[in-house]
Protein backbone atom coordinates (compact mmCIF):
# COMPACT_ATOMS: atom_id res chain seq x y z
CA UNK A 1 0.00 0.00 0.00
CA UNK A 2 2.49 2.39 0.74
CA UNK A 3 6.54 2.22 0.65
CA UNK A 4 9.64 4.46 1.05
CA UNK A 5 12.84 2.35 -0.19
CA UNK A 6 15.90 4.79 0.82
CA UNK A 7 14.10 8.03 0.30
CA UNK A 8 14.72 11.39 2.43
CA UNK A 9 12.11 13.63 4.03
CA UNK A 10 12.73 17.10 4.36
CA UNK A 11 10.81 20.26 6.19
CA UNK A 12 11.09 23.01 3.71
CA UNK A 13 15.02 22.92 2.96
CA UNK A 14 15.68 20.79 6.22
CA UNK A 15 16.21 17.17 5.94
CA UNK A 16 14.27 15.49 9.05
CA UNK A 17 14.38 12.05 7.99
CA UNK A 18 17.10 10.52 6.18
CA UNK A 19 17.57 7.08 4.27
CA UNK A 20 13.81 6.21 5.27
CA UNK A 21 12.51 2.60 4.61
CA UNK A 22 9.29 2.28 5.71
CA UNK A 23 6.20 0.43 4.41
CA UNK A 24 2.19 0.56 5.54
CA UNK A 25 0.30 -2.55 4.16
CA UNK A 26 -3.63 -2.87 4.45
CA UNK A 27 -4.83 -4.31 7.97
CA UNK A 28 -2.02 -2.71 9.60
CA UNK A 29 -2.35 0.00 12.56
CA UNK A 30 1.01 1.50 12.73
CA UNK A 31 1.84 3.91 15.43
CA UNK A 32 4.45 6.33 15.19
CA UNK A 33 6.56 7.54 18.85
CA UNK A 34 8.92 9.67 19.57
CA UNK A 35 10.21 13.03 20.86
CA UNK A 36 8.31 15.94 19.65
CA UNK A 37 10.40 17.38 16.46
CA UNK A 38 11.59 13.94 15.23
CA UNK A 39 9.62 13.68 12.38
CA UNK A 40 6.46 12.15 12.89
CA UNK A 41 4.38 14.13 11.41
CA UNK A 42 7.03 15.07 8.31
CA UNK A 43 6.31 11.02 7.96
CA UNK A 44 2.70 11.43 8.05
CA UNK A 45 2.21 14.33 5.33
CA UNK A 46 4.66 12.58 3.03
CA UNK A 47 2.39 9.73 3.61
CA UNK A 48 -0.49 11.33 3.06
CA UNK A 49 1.19 12.66 -0.25
CA UNK A 50 1.71 9.10 -1.67
CA UNK A 51 -1.72 7.64 -0.81
CA UNK A 52 -4.05 10.58 -2.01
CA UNK A 53 -3.43 9.98 -5.76
CA UNK A 54 -4.56 6.09 -4.89
CA UNK A 55 -6.95 6.23 -2.12
CA UNK A 56 -9.94 8.38 -3.02
CA UNK A 57 -11.79 7.67 0.29
CA UNK A 58 -8.78 8.70 2.15
CA UNK A 59 -9.36 10.27 5.60
CA UNK A 60 -7.61 12.25 7.59
CA UNK A 61 -7.13 13.95 11.20
CA UNK A 62 -3.98 16.84 10.46
CA UNK A 63 -2.15 18.04 13.52
CA UNK A 64 -3.89 21.40 14.03
CA UNK A 65 -7.38 20.38 13.03
CA UNK A 66 -8.26 22.11 9.46
CA UNK A 67 -11.20 23.67 10.62
CA UNK A 68 -13.25 26.44 9.69
CA UNK A 69 -13.69 28.12 12.79
CA UNK A 70 -16.72 30.33 11.61
CA UNK A 71 -18.86 27.11 10.50
CA UNK A 72 -20.65 25.07 12.55
CA UNK A 73 -19.68 21.25 13.56
CA UNK A 74 -22.18 19.94 11.22
CA UNK A 75 -20.72 22.26 7.87
CA UNK A 76 -17.05 21.06 9.38
CA UNK A 77 -17.57 17.26 9.31
CA UNK A 78 -20.21 17.37 6.50
CA UNK A 79 -17.33 18.63 4.59
CA UNK A 80 -15.46 15.36 4.75
CA UNK A 81 -17.43 14.47 2.50
CA UNK A 82 -17.55 17.14 -0.34
CA UNK A 83 -16.69 15.30 -3.57
CA UNK A 84 -19.41 12.78 -2.64
CA UNK A 85 -21.98 15.27 -3.50
CA UNK A 86 -22.59 18.25 -6.80
CA UNK A 87 -21.67 21.67 -5.62
CA UNK A 88 -25.24 22.45 -6.14
CA UNK A 89 -26.33 20.07 -3.63
CA UNK A 90 -23.32 21.13 -1.36
CA UNK A 91 -24.41 24.78 -1.41
CA UNK A 92 -27.37 24.32 -0.58
CA UNK A 93 -26.72 22.40 2.13
CA UNK A 94 -24.63 25.05 3.39
CA UNK A 95 -27.57 27.18 2.99
CA UNK A 96 -29.89 24.87 4.64
CA UNK A 97 -28.98 21.76 6.19
CA UNK A 98 -30.76 18.86 4.97
CA UNK A 99 -32.41 16.49 7.46
CA UNK A 100 -31.52 13.38 5.73
CA UNK A 101 -27.80 14.35 6.36
CA UNK A 102 -28.17 15.96 10.16
CA UNK A 103 -29.11 12.51 10.88
CA UNK A 104 -26.37 10.81 9.69
CA UNK A 105 -24.12 13.55 11.46
CA UNK A 106 -25.89 13.03 14.86
CA UNK A 107 -24.67 9.40 14.31
CA UNK A 108 -21.11 10.38 14.05
CA UNK A 109 -21.16 12.90 15.99
CA UNK A 110 -22.57 10.83 19.36
CA UNK A 111 -19.45 8.84 18.39
CA UNK A 112 -16.95 11.11 19.14
CA UNK A 113 -19.13 12.55 22.21
CA UNK A 114 -20.26 15.59 20.62
CA UNK A 115 -24.19 14.69 20.51
CA UNK A 116 -26.50 18.21 20.15
CA UNK A 117 -23.30 20.16 19.43
CA UNK A 118 -24.17 20.54 15.62
CA UNK A 119 -25.15 23.64 15.28
CA UNK A 120 -22.13 25.29 17.03
CA UNK A 121 -19.46 27.41 15.99
CA UNK A 122 -16.19 25.77 15.93
CA UNK A 123 -14.72 29.02 17.33
CA UNK A 124 -16.57 28.61 20.43
CA UNK A 125 -15.66 25.17 21.51
CA UNK A 126 -12.85 24.11 23.35
CA UNK A 127 -9.87 22.72 22.08
CA UNK A 128 -10.77 19.12 22.76
CA UNK A 129 -14.16 19.55 21.39
CA UNK A 130 -12.24 20.90 18.39
CA UNK A 131 -10.22 17.76 18.09
CA UNK A 132 -13.34 15.53 17.89
CA UNK A 133 -14.74 17.51 15.43
CA UNK A 134 -11.64 16.90 13.47
CA UNK A 135 -12.04 13.64 14.08
CA UNK A 136 -16.10 12.80 13.31
CA UNK A 137 -15.33 14.49 10.05
CA UNK A 138 -12.45 11.67 9.54
CA UNK A 139 -15.34 9.67 10.42
CA UNK A 140 -17.61 10.61 7.95
CA UNK A 141 -14.71 10.38 5.52
CA UNK A 142 -14.96 6.54 6.03
CA UNK A 143 -12.92 4.74 3.76
CA UNK A 144 -10.50 1.82 4.65
CA UNK A 145 -7.74 4.18 5.56
CA UNK A 146 -7.18 6.85 8.64
CA UNK A 147 -3.74 9.01 8.75
CA UNK A 148 -3.80 10.67 12.11
CA UNK A 149 -1.40 13.34 13.35
CA UNK A 150 -2.25 13.11 17.65
CA UNK A 151 -5.40 13.18 16.68
CA UNK A 152 -6.76 12.61 20.68
CA UNK A 153 -3.88 14.94 22.26
CA UNK A 154 -6.69 17.30 23.42
CA UNK A 155 -9.24 14.89 25.13
CA UNK A 156 -8.69 13.53 28.54
CA UNK A 157 -7.87 9.93 29.19
CA UNK A 158 -11.00 7.97 29.25
CA UNK A 159 -12.37 9.67 26.39
CA UNK A 160 -9.21 8.94 24.88
CA UNK A 161 -9.22 5.53 25.07
CA UNK A 162 -12.77 5.24 23.50
CA UNK A 163 -11.72 7.30 20.44
CA UNK A 164 -8.64 5.63 19.52
CA UNK A 165 -11.17 2.03 20.39
CA UNK A 166 -13.77 3.45 17.56
CA UNK A 167 -11.10 4.43 15.34
CA UNK A 168 -9.51 0.87 15.36
CA UNK A 169 -12.99 -0.14 14.86
CA UNK A 170 -14.10 1.74 11.66
CA UNK A 171 -11.18 2.04 9.42
CA UNK A 172 -9.04 -1.55 8.26
CA UNK A 173 -5.74 0.34 8.10
CA UNK A 174 -4.65 3.10 10.39
CA UNK A 175 -1.18 5.36 10.61
CA UNK A 176 -1.15 7.51 13.30
CA UNK A 177 1.41 9.77 15.52
CA UNK A 178 0.51 9.54 19.63
CA UNK A 179 2.45 10.95 22.24
CA UNK A 180 0.85 8.43 24.90
CA UNK A 181 2.55 5.11 24.55
CA UNK A 182 -0.18 3.67 26.49
CA UNK A 183 -2.90 4.37 23.67
CA UNK A 184 -0.40 3.25 21.02
CA UNK A 185 -0.14 -0.24 22.82
CA UNK A 186 -3.87 -0.57 22.70
CA UNK A 187 -4.67 -0.02 18.76
CA UNK A 188 -1.18 -0.77 17.10
CA UNK A 189 -0.20 -4.00 15.72
CA UNK A 190 3.33 -2.05 14.64
CA UNK A 191 5.05 0.58 16.70
CA UNK A 192 7.64 2.58 14.91
CA UNK A 193 10.08 4.54 16.76
CA UNK A 194 11.62 7.65 15.57
CA UNK A 195 14.45 9.66 16.43
CA UNK A 196 17.76 11.37 15.51
CA UNK A 197 16.85 11.73 11.72
CA UNK A 198 15.76 8.12 11.53
CA UNK A 199 13.86 4.93 12.83
CA UNK A 200 15.28 3.39 15.73
CA UNK A 201 12.81 0.45 16.22
CA UNK A 202 9.95 -1.30 13.45
CA UNK A 203 8.17 -3.85 15.92
CA UNK A 204 5.13 -5.59 16.51
CA UNK A 205 3.86 -3.80 19.20
CA UNK A 206 3.70 -6.77 21.98
CA UNK A 207 7.31 -7.14 20.92
CA UNK A 208 8.34 -3.23 21.54
CA UNK A 209 10.05 -2.96 25.47
CA UNK A 210 10.58 -1.10 28.00
CA UNK A 211 14.30 -0.51 26.86
CA UNK A 212 13.38 0.48 23.21
CA UNK A 213 10.71 2.94 24.21
CA UNK A 214 14.07 4.26 27.42
CA UNK A 215 16.30 4.87 24.51
CA UNK A 216 13.43 6.63 22.22
CA UNK A 217 12.35 9.20 24.71
CA UNK A 218 15.92 9.57 26.42
CA UNK A 219 18.11 12.57 26.52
Amino acid sequence: MLCFEGETLAYGPIPVLSDLHFSLKAGERVVLLGRSGAGKSTLLQAAYRKLAPTLPALALVPQENGLVPQLSVFHNVFMGRLDAHSPVYNLANLVWPFPSERRRMSTVLEAVGLSGLDRKSVETLSGGQKQRTALARAFHRGGPVLLGDEPVSAVDERQAASLVDEIAGRFETVLLALHDVGLARRIATRLVGVGGGRILFDKAGASVTDADLHDLYRG
